[in-house]
């Protein structure tokens, strides 16, 4: 081939240069035209074109701005700090600017030193910051400016809000309250909290528990930062702690003292509706029942009763908030079972009163209030009211009492009587004080009128009219006094006086009258002798009596047979028989006043007779107490009067013995042993001095005491029954002529003779029976009353009561019961036992079963019969004997299981049907267990046996055997049941599924505990020594790449668990599961024979043969195969997909791929790919002319020949060498040219031959991101999409 010519030669250069940059420029253009800006795929591709070595320019790296404090919204005075970061930045410098505009160093505000910025803030500080290098050593070189970093300067510090979880104004103890703390702007902060100006506490959140040291004002505040910046000051909350409001207790009936059938009502107060209120009563809560009612507030007993008696209080409950107050004021509830006696008084207490006069009644009840009262005169209603004023009458006169009464169900009893007694005012009486009424002329007549005390004032009349002193010249009364002084016929008239009580208004009226006669002439006298019987008696004295009834004050003057003897108005006379014959006399009073004589009088004389003494008592032998009678009289007269004597002794009168009116009848009312002996009379004439001589004698005896009576009843029952007969009888042995009385209850019974007979009783004859003896007619003499009988009449027919011993309604089969039956009323009963209605042949009160069997079971009565009245009770109530084979206890187990080991716990029971009659006994291997060793324990009546910690000494069958507690009853032995301890532990295993050395990440795997014997275990898990409780199985879902270790242990029992020992450890190695990965198969050369794109999923680093499933938008696609192919046709709408591979070796999948996306991938690749053959083909018509010129084109002569360089090598030169320049390369410094392979492949400039492969969504990112630069000097240009 031709040399080129120098010519040839520049020019070649110049192509290979310009070729550089046109390829470099086709690629560039061709691979990011090929990406989307959403799929960026990082590429290295083949490229056709032929390497030229040429040096590659430098690109300056991208500064970033990095915050080194912690916020970018900050306040004046807060520091910020800012780091330029240049790859490789110890060979720049940095330059600041704040919103494009450089930072000077005057700024006091910010200060830079190396690649750190800092800055104080301020107002003007805020703004974008960002950053530029300046290289070293290449001066020219600079970088660009960082991205910018906004920095808020905001212009006053913020306040914080203050909030709180309970908006209530007043809190309660107990309650509590959260305060929250916040700041809106920025981050970073810690709080301060304040109470009452005091810090207490650094959180966002501050929980107060309410109490009265906690009540006051709470603030907050923020801060942030090593030199803390702080903000202002929160707005205040004020926190008010009351103690809970005391609800106030209001009786809303009348009265607190009530009675029982009444109505209390009661309401509570708290301070508003919210509050829920309890009842108590003597401070426990009072719950509803029928008399009991509660309504919101109130509390009503519609009928009390002494039950409800007590202390009443309430409590407020705050539901909402869980708030209760403390109890009310208390209110004292009593409740009276009887009602009260009211008290009746009277003013004014005079009695009697008069008419005219007013009393007041009042009627007080002195317990509770509220009573209303109504009055009754003699049993009649008259008027209600507390007090009552009666203007009185004498129809008001009678007995008062009250009653009180109030509500509809409440009345007391009556009061006491009173007495009013209402008179008219009393009458005065008048009395003469001077000796007559009818008087002479010139005589002097005094009266007085005498009134019931000195309080009354005296009126004086004369016919009614009061007299007139000074018209009458009468002289001024004194006192009660009225005096005449020298009477005429003027003064005659009828008087009479009134009195007057002044103080109380009462004015009688007119006093009983006098009448004031006054003569002119003087009387006749009239002559009288007594006695006046003629003729009398030898010793006796005769009394002659002369009178003038008119007037009165006369003297009088005595003759006999004419002759004058003596004076007087009357004169005695002892007479003998000369003094017989005729008497008269004659009436004198005053000096001038003289009557004439009156008329004669006979007197006869005779001698005295003998009496006769007669007995009047049938009997002569009486007893004390009793009475006799003797009379003694003459025959001649009638008006005798007798002595009597004893033993010649004059018998007195006295209360025993006297006499009648005459003396004719001596009668000893109560004879004693002192009225005994011979008793003789003498007759004395009435009142006249005429004594006769003793009469015959008689004897009387007198026993010492009274007799004795019996009284006896038949039969001597004491208690009867209706329908039965008996018979009382009375006795005496002493004397005769007695008669017999009968009583019942004091009350007299109609008998004759000694004997009461009833011959059927029934319940009227009820009661206590005596008896006595009496004799005498007149006076009875009674004996002493016999002893009382009593005799008691049940209505009903008795009923006997049957007991039973032992006292159960079931005994056991050898055990023995007796019956006992018993009338309590009165005796003589024989007694008949029955059995299931059968008579038994026992008549005994008592019935006994000795060694009882099942046959004895059976229905028991008896009842009962009089001996002699053959009076039937009543069958008693039936009593049901159950006998029954003795139970043989049940032994079971209360721990769940009988193998157990050693120093575990095991609980027996034995027990009887539920029963807590009996008491037990525990046996092992047929031996006594005794409480010898500690930790054997028996429970209450040994119904458990507890062995705290056992060991092999305790193995073995046990049983037990029960016996009553009330009787000696004794059970069989239970059952046996065994009882195994093992000699040691049991021992766990831990067992893994799968048994994979080696785990992936996301893998499933199951770890199982197992005990080899036993059961009833609970497992507690441990990984890597903490521990954690799970079931038999821990199942562990998704492995993560952490190795752990794991062991189990068993435990069973609830008070003291019994544990195993630990499992052996099992260790579990988690490595993270594979990728799948989705690669481009389709290239460049195939754009334009092809209307698909084929995705391939690959196991990176994997020599194991994989199967893969591939998902289009998450659901998978009905493909198993290591290749996909993307059409139009079957993705129209350019999906997500993504792969993941399966096999039969571990792991058996792998994780999901990165998602790819198809976009409209193949179409702009076509596109580009076009564009690029065109420039291609350009390219090589020029190097075809090229070549042309160099071919026809003859060198100089001198021109020197250069050695021909192979600009292009072909595709298979280019595939032998491994140094072929990437035609993507960026511009390469000399220090990057020397770097290591390994800094190469992490800047990514590795080239192959292979397809493209697809990266992931961050470096797409990272791609998209970067930005194009121009060199100054004409080098290469990047291009940004």
């Amino acid at each position: 081939m031709t040399q080129p010519s120098s010519t040839a030669s520049t020019c070649a250069t110049r192509w290979k240069m310009w070729l550089f940059k046109i390829l470099s420029v086709i690629c560039f253009t061709a691979v990011c035209a090929a990406q989307d800006p959403e799929d960026a795929v990082t590429s290295s591709f083949v490229d056709t074109t032929i390497p030229i070595e040429t040096t590659i320019p430098y690109e300056p790296p991208v500064p970033t701005v990095q915050r080194l404090s912690s916020w970018l919204d900050v306040f004046p005075s807060e520091k910020v700090e800012f780091g330029c970061n240049v790859n490789g930045s110890s060979d720049w410098t940095i330059t600041w600017y704040r919103d494009a505009e450089q930072l000077q160093d005057t700024d006091p505000n910010v200060s830079a030193s190396g690649s750190k910025l800092t800055i104080t803030a301020t107002t003007t500080t805020t703004g974008r910051y960002s950053c530029k290098g300046h290289h070293k050593t290449k001066l020219d070189v600079t970088t660009e400016n960082s991205a910018p970093v906004q920095l808020t300067v905001y212009a006053n510090p913020p306040k914080p809000t203050l909030t709180r979880s309970s908006k209530f104004n007043t809190m309660f103890p107990g309650e509590s309250v959260t305060f929250t703390c916040k700041v809106n702007v920025s981050s970073g902060w810690s709080y301060l909290w304040y109470h009452n100006n005091t810090e207490i506490q650094t959180s966002d959140a501050f929980r107060v528990d309410i109490n009265h040291s906690k009540s006051g004002q709470y603030h907050c505040k923020a801060k942030r930062g090593k030199s803390p910046f702080f903000t202002e000051v929160s707005e205040a909350t004020t926190l008010q702690v009351s103690d809970t409001p005391k609800p106030f207790l209001k009786l809303l009936s009348p009265w607190m003292e009530v009675f029982e059938n009444e109505t209390v009502e009661f309401s509570c107060e708290a301070e508003s509706d919210d509050w829920t209120i309890t009842w108590y009563r003597n401070e426990k809560e009072v719950q509803d029942d029928l008399h009991v009612e509660t309504m919101d507030s109130s509390l009503n007993i519609t009928s009390v009763t002494q039950a409800y008696q007590g202390r009443y209080s309430c409590k407020a409950e705050l539901e909402s908030r869980k708030v209760r107050s403390e109890f009310s004021n208390t209110a004292d509830l009593r409740v009276y079972g009887n009602t009260p006696k009211p008290t009746a008084s009277k003013g004014p207490t005079l009695n009697p009163m008069y008419v005219g006069e007013t009393v007041n009644f009042t009627c007080k009840v002195t317990v509770s209030s509220g009573w209303e009262y109504q009055w009754y005169r003699n049993g009649v209603q008259t008027t209600t009211g507390e007090t009552i004023s009666i203007p009185l009458s004498l129809s008001n006169q009678g007995k008062y009492w009250c009653m009180a009464y109030r509500g509809d169900t409440t009345q007391t009893e009556f009061s006491d009587e009173i007495q009013q007694d209402v008179l008219d005012p009393p009458k005065p009486s008048l009395k003469l004080l001077s000796p007559w009424m009818e008087v002479f002329e010139n005589e002097t007549v005094e009266f007085s009128c005498e009134a019931e005390s000195d309080d009354w004032t005296i009126t004086w009349y004369r016919n009614e009219k009061e007299v007139q002193f000074e018209v009458d010249l009468i002289e001024e009364p004194m006192d009660s006094y009225l005096n005449i002084t020298s009477v005429t016929q003027a003064y005659q008239g009828r008087y009479s006086c009134k009195a007057e009580l002044e103080s109380r208004k009462v004015r009688s009226e007119f006093s009983n009258t006098t009448d004031l006669r006054v003569y002119g002439n003087t009387p006749k006298p009239t002559a009288s002798k007594g006695p006046t019987l003629n003729p009398m008696y030898v010793g006796e004295t005769v009394n002659f009596t002369c009178k003038v009834t008119v007037s009165s004050g006369w003297e009088y003057q005595w003759y006999r047979n004419g002759v004058q003897t003596t004076t007087g108005e009357t004169i005695s006379i002892p007479l003998s028989l000369s003094n017989q014959g005729k008497y008269w006399c004659m009436a004198y009073r005053g000096d001038t006043t003289q009557t004439e004589f009156s008329d004669e009088i006979q007197q006869d004389v005779l001698e005295i007779p003998v009496p006769t003494l007669k007995r009047i008592t049938p009997w002569l032998d009486v007893f004390p107490t009793e009475g006799v009678k003797l009379s003694c009289g003459m025959n001649d007269s009638s008006d005798w009067i007798y002595k009597w004597s004893k033993d010649g002794n004059e018998v007195q009168a006295d209360k025993s013995p006297s006499f009648d009116l005459k003396g004719a009848t001596l009668s000893i009312s109560s004879a004693s042993a002192a009225h005994t002996g011979h008793y003789t009379c003498k007759g004395q004439l009435g009142q006249r001095s005429v004594s006769s001589r003793f009469s015959s004698t008689l004897n009387l005896t007198v026993y010492d005491k009274k007799p004795t009576v019996l009284l006896q009843q038949d039969p001597e029952y004491n208690v009867m029954f209706p329908g039965e007969s008996v018979s009382f009888s009375c006795h005496i042995d002493v004397s005769t002529g007695w008669e017999y009385l009968f009583y019942q209850n004091r009350k007299p019974l109609n008998a004759s003779g000694n004997k009461y007979p009833i011959s059927s009783v029934d319940i009227t004859h009820l009661g206590s029976y005596t008896c006595e003896a009496k004799r005498g007619s007149g006076q009875n003499y009674f004996t002493i009353i016999s002893q009382a009988i009593g005799l008691k009449v049940e209505g009903n027919k008795p009923k006997p009561s049957m007991t039973q011993q032992p006292d159960v309604d079931k005994v056991y089969t050898g055990e023995s019961v007796s019956f006992e039956c018993t009338v309590e009323a009165s005796t003589g009963w024989v007694y008949h036992w029955f059995k299931d209605g059968t008579p038994l042949p026992i008549k005994n009160r008592t019935f006994s079963i000795n060694d009882a069997n099942l046959s004895n079971s059976g229905s028991y009565s008896c009842m009962a019969t009089r001996d002699k009245t053959k009076y039937n009770t009543q069958h008693s109530e039936r009593r049901s004997l159950r006998v029954s084979e003795i139970p043989v206890p049940s032994l079971k187990p209360i721990t769940q299981w009988q193998d157990v080991f050693p120093t575990e716990g095991v609980k027996l029971s034995c027990g009887m049907d539920g029963s807590s009659d009996w008491k037990y006994t525990w046996f092992r291997n047929g031996q006594l267990v005794r409480k010898e060793d500690e930790v054997l324990y028996f429970g209450s009546d040994a119904a458990t046996l507890s062995i705290s910690s056992a060991s092999a000494s305790q193995r073995g069958q046990y049983s037990c055997s029960a016996q009553l507690k009330s009787r000696s009853v004794s059970s069989n032995s239970s059952s046996e049941t065994t009882l195994e301890v093992y000699d040691t532990k049991p021992r766990v295993t831990l067992m893994q599924n799968p048994k994979h050395n080696v785990m992936h990440t996301g893998d499933a795997v199951t770890f199982s505990c197992h005990v080899n014997v036993s059961s009833g275990w609970e497992y507690w898990w441990l990984k890597d020594g903490r521990s954690f409780t799970s079931k038999y199985n821990h199942t562990i879902s998704s492995v993560v790449t952490t190795n752990t270790s794991y062991q189990c242990q068993v435990r069973r029992g609830t008070n003291t668990a019994f544990r195993s020992d630990l499992s052996q450890a099992v260790g579990l190695e988690v490595k993270e599961r594979p990728t799948a990965n989705i690669i481009l198969l389709t290239g460049w050369s195939e754009v334009f024979s092809t209307d698909s794109l084929v995705l391939q999923c690959e196991m990176p680093k994997s020599q194991d043969i994989w199967n893969y499933t591939w998902f289009k938008e998450r659901r998978p696609i009905n493909l198993i195969s290591e290749k996909h192919t993307v059409t139009p046709q079957n993705n129209p709408e350019q999906s997500l997909y993504t792969c993941q591979g399966t096999r039969s070796g571990r792991p058996t999948y792998s994780k999901f791929s990165e998602s790819f996306t198809t976009k409209n991938l193949l179409l702009k690749r076509r596109v580009l790919l076009s564009i690029s053959g065109l420039i291609f083909f350009g390219i090589i018509a020029v190097l075809l002319g090229c070549i042309v010129l160099r071919v026809f084109r003859k060198p100089d002569d001198g021109d020197e020949k250069l050695e021909e360089t192979e600009l292009f090598l072909t595709m298979a030169q280019l595939k032998e060498r491994d140094d072929a320049p990437c035609p993507m390369v960026q511009y390469i410094t000399d220090a990057e040219l020397n770097s290591s392979p390994k800094e190469g492949e992490e800047n990514g400039t590795a080239c192959s031959e292979t397809p493209l492969p697809i990266t992931s969504h961050e470096d797409q990112a990272v791609t998209i991101e970067s930005s194009g630069t121009t060199e100054s000097n004409g080098g290469l240009v990047s291009f940004k999409q």
